[in-house]
Formats: C-alpha cells, structure tokens, sequence
C-alpha cells in the first residue's frame, strides 16, 4: 500500500495534472483535499507539499500571479522532467488505485510485482525528501553475508523491474548503485548529507545503459540491424535516449546510438535473438555473438 504521504504527493500531481493549463486556485485545491481526504488543508501545508513534490518528483506547481492559479509549470525543461519521473509516478498511482479498489478492479487488472519497492521504497525515498543518512545491511548475490553500508541516498532508479538507490558510499568515498531487494536491513539515523549541487540522477547515467556506472567510460557509437517487426518496436520503445533511425535498408533498419557498452546492453542486445544484429563496434559485436554461441552451446549437449 501506498504510504500517506507519498499518496497525498500523487493526488496533487494527478489534481493538477487534469486541471491542465487552466490550473487551480488554492480554494479548489482546498476543496479537492477535503473531498479526499476528509480533513482542512491550510496553506502552509500545500506550500510544504508543493515544495516536496518539486524536490522529489522533479515537478513544479507554480502560481500565476496575474491570476492567483496554481498548475504545473509547463516549460520545456519542466516536460522533460515529468516524463523522466512518470513511471515512477505511475507505478505509485497504480499501486494506490488497486489498493482503494482491490474488491471493485479484482480479476481484472494485472501488474508486474517489483518487491523491492513495497518493502523499502518509500523509507529512501522519505531519506531523500529529508537528506537523511541512511544505514544498509547490503547481502550482494555472490556473497554469504550482508555488509554494512553508510550511505547517502541521492536517487532511486528503476531498472528491469528492479528498483536501485544510487547513493554516495561513505566506505567506498564514491557513488555506488545499489539494488532494494538486495538490502536486508534499512535505519536512518539522525545525521543529514548536503546534495551536491545540480546533481542530475538522468545526468550521471545519460551515456551508459541500465544501472552500470560511466566511471570514467566514455560512450561509443553503436549501430544496429533489426528486422521491420523489430525495428517497429524500438521505434516505440527505444533502447535508449541518444537511439536515432538512420536509414532503411531494404526490409530492415539501420539504428545508431551512442552508449558505453557494458554488461546490462549486452544482455539486452542478446535478448532480441536473430531480429537484432550489432554491426558496430566490432568488440561489441563480438561480445554479443560469444554470449549467444554459449547459449547455443547448451542447448547442443
């Protein structure tokens, strides 16, 4: 279930939200809240949400003042930053409305369960609201035992239906990624961490793929062949930001990105099988053709 707070975070973005460019004024937000959730809302209250809701989910609910309406800021930036946070956004509000609904919408809706985030999610992202310090008994898979871990939890990143805090590590003195249903144990403390200045979670990541770190790594360009079927879904759903169509070659297109290749592409390239074909560069090509010859290996004896 979703925790309070977070629903009353969602419930003001999807108010606003379908208000649209008309927005609101604080007197009907006022009325939606009581109408909600039963209670007043004073001013200093949707201030302090407002405020939250910028920090957490990158959206601004700004007021005009030639008409004293409050909507979302519409701005180009603004845009780019609500499509990188809807998903995160959608997965809160649907986890609210099954809740709410669960005997009405039972049988005929159906999700894909990502468990980390109903045990920790809302804790760190809670932290992050607050810049609090938080302390993780971390178990990663090829170890018997967790490690204890003292970080400060910058963003939350979701990834094949993992969910990942990346966090500066005060053991390692440098940012780490780590993976929520891989924590065994989660205490905040009293102590609180400044954000780096101008920080970006979609910055830090904008040339690698997945949850892998750049460390230094810069991106290459990547080309790849994919079948009319194939090519017709990565148009829909590219493998990534930087991905451009660049010709058509007969019955397949031609597709260039620039990404730092690493273990995360690599799996994903294997996955699209014979519908997707790595031309470019040749040691990505090779990596990607040894993973799937060991596949076949398998199979073979």
């Amino acid at each position: 279930m979703v925790p309070e707070l977070v629903d009353k975070y969602i419930f003001l973005v999807q108010t606003f939200v379908e208000a649209g460019e008309n927005g609101l004024t604080l007197e009907e937000v006022q009325a939606r809240w009581e109408g909600r959730y039963g209670s007043a809302y004073p001013r200093r209250s949707f201030v302090n949400h407002r405020a939250a809701i910028e920090e957490v989910f990158g959206i601004a609910i700004v007021c005009d003042r030639s008409t004293n309406r409050y909507m979302i800021d519409r701005s180009e930036s603004a845009v780019d930053k609500r499509e990188a946070t809807e998903y995160l956004i959608n997965t809160f509000t649907v986890n609210s409305l099954l809740t709410l609904g669960k005997e009405r919408l039972s049988g005929r809706v159906s999700v894909e369960d990502i468990p980390s985030g109903h045990q920790w999610l809302t804790s760190v992202m809670q932290a992050m609201l607050d810049n609090a310090v938080l302390t993780i008994d971390y178990k990663k898979y090829q170890s018997s035992q967790a490690q204890r871990r003292v970080i400060h939890p910058y963003a939350v990143k979701e990834f094949a239906k993992r969910w990942y805090i990346v966090a500066y590590s005060t053991e390692a003195e440098a940012l780490r990624v780590f993976a929520l249903d891989r924590v065994v144990a989660l205490e905040r403390s009293e102590e609180h961490f400044r954000m780096p200045k101008g920080f970006d979670v979609d910055t830090v990541f904008e040339g690698s793929y997945g949850i892998y770190l750049p460390e230094g790594q810069e991106p290459v360009l990547v080309k790849l062949r994919a079948t009319e079927r194939e090519a017709a879904y990565l148009q829909d759903l590219p493998l990534h930001p930087s991905q451009v169509l660049v010709k058509w070659e007969g019955e397949h297109a031609i597709f260039a990105l620039r990404v730092i290749p690493n273990p995360n592409l690599v799996m994903e390239l294997c996955k699209h099988g014979n519908r997707l074909e790595v031309l470019e560069p040749a040691s990505l090509r090779e990596e990607v053709a040894n993973e799937l010859k060991k596949a076949i290996e398998l199979y073979e004896h």
